[in-house]
């Protein structure tokens, strides 16, 4: 598996760990994985490479069985679910983009007006003095 999709020995038994992929044990308890695994490997390794999550990944496997071999319609199934979760942190990523050109264009240093690191000057409930933005 390690040499047909270029993912790391490590990567394949951290992605089991976590219940992306399973295998099979031989009686000489080598890994063993199914030939369908391939598309799930390539797909974490798309997913990664793009930045998103693992838990990402697994919340779109969710209903895509692990241990016998999937239909095309639990793959729809799952690229729908995945498709709304992508729709949405574009959206964010496109908020994040427009929020942070106006940010680098304002120059206005100001913790309380800034809609982007204090929005709503929600640190200024926390009182005077210095505060750490979380997130």
């Amino acid at each position: 598996m390690s040499q047909r999709t270029g993912t790391a020995v490590s990567a394949l038994h951290y992605y089991e760990r976590l219940g992306l992929i399973a295998s099979e044990r031989t009686a000489g308890n080598q890994r063993r994985y199914r030939r369908y695994m391939i598309r799930r490997v390539a797909l974490i390794s798309v997913a990664k490479r793009l930045g998103i999550p693992l838990e990402d990944v697994k919340d779109a496997f969710s209903e895509v069985p692990l241990t016998e071999s999937p239909s095309q319609a639990d793959w729809d199934k799952a690229s729908r679910r995945w498709k709304t979760t992508l729709e949405q942190r574009r959206r964010g990523i496109e908020k994040l983009e427009q929020e942070l050109t106006g940010c680098i264009g304002c120059g206005c240093l100001s913790m309380k007006a800034c809609a982007l690191l204090n929005p709503g000057d929600q640190l200024g409930a926390g009182g005077a003095g210095a505060r750490r933005i979380e997130g």
